[in-house]
């Protein structure tokens, strides 16, 4: 077969694989995501896959449906679909004689729709969260005359963050807890009042479930919720109440699961010592309340996912009830480490160990068959797209049951990445990767690009980039790398570069250029590039406005002004206060001295600039503040817009506007990069 070169446009025939579920008769269900490429929208759709691979097939037709999830005793699947405008609950009986699916039957119609669900262990009740108002008469309110109500008021806002990415300006919603009884149809809240409810887990009995909130300590409390750097757990009985607070508001929290006994809960959560930088660490509590215990206290690695991709299409799984009496190791929670994420299973004592393995592996869901022998993890290599896999627990052999990408890419020519470690200037060790163009031959001279991920604290992998791969297929090399800060490396490199914006983290990024540039001689270092997003979009802009020695770059949703971001992004406050150590009134010069924007008038470098128009983290007037300076004083530069765009553009954008932003970046490139001097 021949093969091509990956190009911009080939994203649109990725399949993107996601939300295993896995029913007690053996059938795995999971989500198709793909592109509609006529109607510029992403499909999706539910398909099973048996444990032995065997089997592939589609199960739903509706073109919107997500998030599907076995009945305890496997006999009805049910799964979310877009059903006039929000998502609501559908089960469909499945025919295990037949392998498929009844036709599904719509089991709710909220009026703004379902965001999760859970079923209750003996499959008698569904819980699931939606988004609510505290105003009666605007609850009542049909969606049309709501809609016209509000675009004629003005908005009044009186929390200290009023806004959130992905969201927009807050609506005045909380997301409250309800309960479906099967049998009768009938549901019932579960909370009523200033509730904002995620992560909600029945008890094993079925006569519980526990979530995630944040609370005031009391009601006369002038305590700021938005300021809040922790939250709690609390459990409310099936039949109602008042739900009893289980942790001691020591710890954010962010998943939680119940051993299978119900006299456990174990957490996922965060001391926040180092703000955003703090690792997410093991945690046990009595389900009947008390201080948490972590668990495994030695073990310096971040749990939870903490791998950039463009290649997921789901946020990852939460943690799957456990049962150390049947597995000792069988407490199994995602870890980031050295570019790879893995599942470890925990053992009650605090040892652990590695279930799955790879050197370039980024698992991002899993989920646990009933009877504890098998993991099922999606997970990107550096050769494919998310595939499903399945892992024994106890040997860690692993099979992959589906093949979603195989025949599409076999049909494209990639180079895989080579991984390297470099002492930075102090003698810190850095970890990152270089990727070459498809066939390259080590005579020729090629340039380099210099690829910056945000966070700070996230972490690059090895795994399969569309992004790189189409900067790759351009003739570049392309280098990433994790400086400090990044998560994977333990928590003192986590935190190093708080409070030392684009120093440490700064001369990482130089001397790993310097490092390639001695390793490889066919890198030409008179042709070198640089980009990055979001906090990579910053050091790009800092890069350029104190170095001359690049010859284009691309700050894509970057921030160039610390004053401004403080009080502009839905994040600002601890950001700000957090990463550059500061805030606009008592630290007003150091947060100037350590913006861009401050050193622009210096950037000789072209540079284009991308950014969404509904990016609330990073807000678009971060763009325009930096692209003004630099117009004003003659620079090269172009800014870019995409509309109806936030944040996370690149990994979960419109279609056509993901691709159109690869083809600028590639043109700013083209432009500057391959003329030889």
């Amino acid at each position: 077969m021949n093969k091509r070169p990956i190009q911009p446009e080939d994203l649109y025939g990725y399949q993107w694989v996601s939300q295993p579920s896995i029913s007690p008769l053996g059938t795995i269900a999971y989500v198709n995501q793909s592109v509609d490429q006529a109607n510029n929208k992403y499909i999706t759709h539910i398909r099973a896959v048996g444990l032995d691979g065997s089997g592939d097939q589609r199960l739903t037709d509706g073109e919107q449906d997500s998030a599907p999830k076995w009945s305890p005793d496997g006999s009805r699947l049910a799964f979310l679909r877009v059903s006039r405008g929000s998502k609501q609950l559908h089960i469909a009986i499945w025919d295990a004689e037949a392998a498929s699916l009844h036709p599904a039957v719509q089991h709710t119609e909220v009026k703004r729709g379902v965001d999760a669900f859970v079923w209750s262990p003996d499959g008698r009740y569904i819980a699931f969260t939606s988004r609510v108002s505290l105003d009666a008469e605007r609850e009542g309110a049909g969606a049309e005359k709501a809609k016209e109500q509000a675009d004629r008021q003005s908005h009044a806002f009186d929390r200290t963050t009023p806004k959130a990415e992905g969201r927009g300006w807050w609506d005045g919603l909380y997301t409250h807890l309800f309960m479906l009884e099967l049998a009768s149809g009938n549901i019932a809240p579960l909370v009523s009042g200033l509730w904002e409810i995620s992560s909600p887990v029945w008890s094993p009995d079925s006569n519980a479930l526990s979530f995630v909130s944040k609370q005031a300590p009391s009601d006369d409390s002038e305590e700021d919720l938005d300021l809040l750097h922790y939250s709690d757990v609390y459990t409310v009985r099936r039949s109602g109440g008042t739900p009893v607070k289980i942790t001691d508001s020591t710890l954010l929290i962010s998943q939680l699961a119940y051993s299978a006994n119900g006299g456990q809960l174990a957490l996922l959560a965060s001391d926040r010592v180092y703000g955003s930088g703090s690792h997410q660490r093991l945690y046990v509590v009595s389900s009947e309340g008390g201080k948490p215990v972590r668990l495994a206290a030695e073990l310096d690695m971040q749990l939870g996912n903490a791998a950039l991709s463009d290649m997921k299409a789901a946020a990852p799984s939460v943690i799957p009830s456990f049962n150390w009496e049947y597995s000792p190791f069988g407490l199994f929670v995602l870890g980031t480490q050295a570019g790879c994420v893995h599942v470890y299973g925990f053992h009650a004592d605090g040892r652990y160990r590695a279930v799955t393995h790879g050197q370039e592996k980024d698992v991002y869901q899993y989920t646990l068959t009933p009877d504890g022998r098998y993991l099922i993890v999606a997970a990107l290599t550096s050769e494919r797209p998310g595939e499903l896999y399945r892992v024994d627990v106890e040997t860690g052999e692993e099979q992959q049951l589906t093949r979603r990408n195989e025949e599409y890419m076999n049909s494209l020519q990639f180079r895989l990445p080579e991984r390297f470690h470099f002492e930075s200037t102090d003698g810190l060790e850095i970890h990152g990767w270089l990727l070459l163009p498809p066939g390259h031959v080590s005579k020729e001279r090629i340039p380099l690009i210099l690829q910056i991920h945000g966070g700070p604290h996230a972490m690059y992998t090895g795994t399969f980039s569309h992004e790189m791969q189409t900067l790759a297929s351009q003739g570049y090399a392309v280098m990433w790398i994790n400086p400090r800060g990044s998560m994977g490396y333990g928590q003192q490199f986590a935190k190093a570069c708080r409070g030392d914006f684009a120093g440490g983290d700064y001369h990482d990024l130089m001397a790993a250029v310097d490092e390639v540039l001695a390793r490889y001689e066919f890198l030409d270092e008179s042709r070198l590039g640089v980009t990055g997003g979001s906090y990579g979009g910053a050091m790009t802009n800092w890069i350029v406005a104190h170095t001359d020695r690049f010859r284009a770059a691309v700050a894509q949703r970057s921030i160039s002004n610390w004053l401004s971001l403080y009080g502009t992004s839905d994040i600002g406050i601890s950001y700000v206060e957090g990463v550059v150590g500061g805030n606009p009134a008592e630290h007003a010069e150091l947060l100037w001295s350590r913006s861009p924007l401050a050193h622009a008038h210096r950037i000789e470098t072209p540079l284009l600039i991308l950014h969404g128009e509904n990016d609330y983290r990073t807000p678009v007037s971060q763009a325009e503040e930096l692209y003004t300076t630099l117009k004003r004083h003659g620079k090269k530069t172009r800014l870019i817009r995409f509309p109806g765009s936030n944040h996370s553009l690149l990994k979960s954008g419109k279609p056509s506007l993901r691709v159109d932003s690869f083809n600028q970046v590639n043109r700013w490139f083209n432009q500057y990069l391959h003329e030889k001097e």
